[in-house]
């Protein structure tokens, strides 16, 4: 055994002493969710949590951001970060601590929460890896930052703390490092090195027409039958012109038009999005997306151009080589045949933005939180897709353990290798 794979196991021998709390604590915080921008009481839940384990703490940082820096003498700097926001999701789990919450959003709507990708499992993980850390301290050299980033699911909230001066906070940072808890069996690990997470990029359309009496549609430019001449145009983008061996989604997620049955609106709006892997690509898309909808306006009559917005744009996750191969060496020794290798996925995170406004390479993995026998089952049966909730479903909910403890070593694993004396 080696002495790095040594001072880890002894920092982890803490981890049957902190079960109880981070498993009370996950139910709290996922009874209790709180949208994008407004994570106030998750931020100063972990504040103090941070605080007590002799953490520096910088909290409001890009709105509702907390860093914790606890320096422990010469070493290198790893940066830990989980994400702290949920969805405008209504629970549907049945779970004794199901969220009941719904709170008005920034457009003024009364909407339902819910912590439906698991950033509450995050959340408690890496307070337990702080705390385990610190304790452990006699074991590593170095400093520790542990970042709780608001925002992830609007794609802003990680652009907001460097944009508000993260790199001032800290020391020379070294590499960062994320996970994300995901519809897989429990304690399974995975990682990929390169690009791991696709961009996505939302785009709103409005398109024009001229409103009139259903029942005299030739006084009308009906923006309704334009909307579905879009849609189904937009089909042949990925199909037609990007290359088979490219991966790219385009998905209409959304189309509003029109408040009764016989009245034909003035306009039509669509929001799409867009999920590639390199730039070229995405460029590709999102040209022939307004050179469709450009020129289907002009075969309808439409009295006005088109109107596009571009908004939540997730950037490219792509795993530093280096970095991620001594990572995955380090999750294979500890986890053995529970850590694999991960596709490809067309998901998006906007952790990048923290390395990458840091300057520093990083890696960012997955961890399950299915139930490994459930999960198991719905394999047998060929029903992984029908029985098995993914994130962002109304009925995801991550087994409490072994997801916990494996998100908690999985951080500890991947600091200490850094940091291990």
């Amino acid at each position: 055994m080696t002495a790095t794979r040594e001072a880890a196991d002894s920092v982890l021998t803490g981890l049957s002493g902190i079960r109880n709390w981070q498993e009370d604590f996950y139910r709290d915080l996922h009874e209790h969710p709180e949208l994008s921008h407004q994570e106030f009481a998750t931020a100063g839940t972990v504040a103090e949590r941070l605080r007590g384990s002799g953490f520096q703490v910088h909290d409001g940082v890009g709105g509702t951001g907390v860093v914790g820096i606890l320096a422990n003498g010469p070493g290198p700097t790893v940066l830990l970060r989980a994400d702290m926001d949920a969805l405008p999701v209504f629970e549907k789990t049945g779970l004794d601590y199901a969220s009941t919450v719904r709170v008005t959003d920034a457009d003024g709507n009364d909407v339902p929460v819910m912590h439906a990708c698991g950033h509450d499992v995050h959340v408690t993980a890496l307070l337990g890896a702080a705390q385990l850390l610190a304790e452990g301290a006699e074991h590593w050299g170095g400093t520790l930052v542990a970042l709780f980033q608001p925002a992830e699911e609007t794609a802003d909230g990680a652009r907001a703390m460097v944009d508000d001066g993260l790199a001032a906070l800290l020391p020379t940072v070294d590499v960062a490092f994320g996970q994300h808890v995901l519809p897989v069996p429990a304690g399974m690990v995975g990682i990929h090195a390169g690009p791991f997470l696709a961009t996505a990029d939302s785009m709103r359309i409005t398109v024009h027409g001229r409103g009139a009496h259903g029942s005299m549609p030739q006084s009308a430019v009906d923006p309704v039958v334009l909307a579905a001449m879009i849609v189904i145009r937009l089909q042949t983008v990925v199909a037609r012109e990007i290359a088979p061996v490219e991966s790219a989604v385009l998905t209409v997620g959304s189309i509003a038009a029109g408040s009764k049955s016989n009245v034909i609106p003035d306009h039509a709006v669509l929001q799409l999005n867009i999920r590639t892997y390199n730039e070229q690509t995405r460029t590709t898309i999102l040209d022939a997306i307004r050179r469709i909808v450009t020129a289907e306006c002009q075969a309808s009559g439409s009295p006005r151009e088109p109107e596009f917005e571009l908004f939540d744009r997730f950037p490219l996750t792509d795993n530093d080589v280096d970095t991620t191969k001594r990572l995955a060496e380090a999750f294979s020794t500890f986890f053995g045949d529970r850590s694999i290798e991960l596709p490809q996925g067309m998901g998006s995170e906007d952790f990048s933005e923290i390395p990458n406004g840091l300057g520093v390479p990083y890696s960012y993995w997955g961890f399950g939180g299915i139930d490994a026998a459930a999960f198991q089952k719905a394999a047998e049966l060929g029903r992984i897709n029908q029985d098995i909730p993914v994130n962002h479903s109304a009925t995801f909910a991550p087994v409490i353990q072994p997801t916990l403890d494996t998100g908690t070593q999985a951080l500890v694993i991947a600091a200490m290798e850094w940091l291990a004396r």
